[in-house]
């Protein structure tokens, strides 16, 4: 009876650590993206891919790029002048993206995100992205707190660009926050462990860890993404401005309040 027991123990044991290896795998591991299915490639950078060279990006079949301008209600990302104008000059569709704080107003936020970047300077949406940080990992606001915060800024960006907003988020933001009440708004997904399939989504970045040439910032790897379609269809959504495109009024908001 007890060599029986010993033996019960070893097996449900063993597919334990079997389990619990299988799961590692596959939330440590990469994604596998279907080049032919996900034709058109892209990047997202900031400050920490340092001084960019956009060409060189260009030369490695870059199509897009998300480029960070700011966070909260009062902080700007050092390198989004630089990018924008370097950026421009290359047939990269670009677009900028804003850090979403939990902690102060969307309307602030959104004056932020529009002092920092022109009408005329992106080809695609503004994006708004919303994940957890700090402590907002074990204290998670309430779907009314982010709300009150998220839909005012969304609403903000889109009368002042004329478009819908990208929202950038990770599956657990996603499924708590933007499923239900902005599952109109562009999807951006992060899962850098399998394809979102059974998600309805515009961006897909599938890697952190990627490495390409012409950056030379602190951080050596720089974010891969994806589009949900083919080159055409792309070309079809979002057409590359000129910076002397006509543009409106680009007068600053007032009244930004700091993060």
């Amino acid at each position: 009876m007890n060599r029986i027991k010993r033996r019960m123990i070893c097996a449900v044991t063993g597919v334990a650590f079997m389990a619990a290896a299988a799961a590692g795998a596959f939330f440590f591991s990469t994604a596998k993206v279907n080049k032919a299915k996900y034709p058109v490639f892209g990047v997202d950078v900031s400050n920490y891919q340092g001084d960019i060279d956009w060409k060189e990006l260009e030369s490695q079949n870059v199509s897009f790029a998300f480029i960070k301008a700011t966070e909260g209600s009062g902080h700007t990302d050092e390198s989004v002048r630089r990018n924008l104008d370097r950026a421009a000059g290359t047939g990269i569709r670009v677009s900028a993206y804003h850090f979403f704080s939990f902690d102060s107003a969307g309307e602030t936020q959104a004056d932020n995100f529009i002092a920092a970047v022109g009408r005329d300077e992106i080809d695609m949406p503004p994006v708004i992205d919303i994940e957890y940080y700090a402590d907002k990992r074990s204290h998670k606001p309430s779907l009314e707190e982010t709300e009150a915060i998220l839909k005012p800024l969304l609403e903000r960006l889109e009368a002042y660009y004329g478009v819908k907003p990208i929202i950038y988020s990770t599956l657990p933001v996603y499924f708590r926050y933007i499923r239900k009440d902005f599952s109109d708004y562009p999807l951006w997904i992060r899962s850098v462990s399998c394809e979102p399939d059974l998600l309805d989504w515009t961006f897909w970045q599938y890697s952190d860890k990627g490495t390409l040439t012409g950056y030379d910032g602190d951080e050596e790897h720089i974010d891969l993404n994806v589009y949900n379609g083919s080159a055409e269809d792309f070309d079809r959504q979002f057409a590359k401005v000129s910076r002397k495109a006509e543009s409106g009024d680009n007068t600053e908001p007032q009244g930004k309040d700091k993060k």
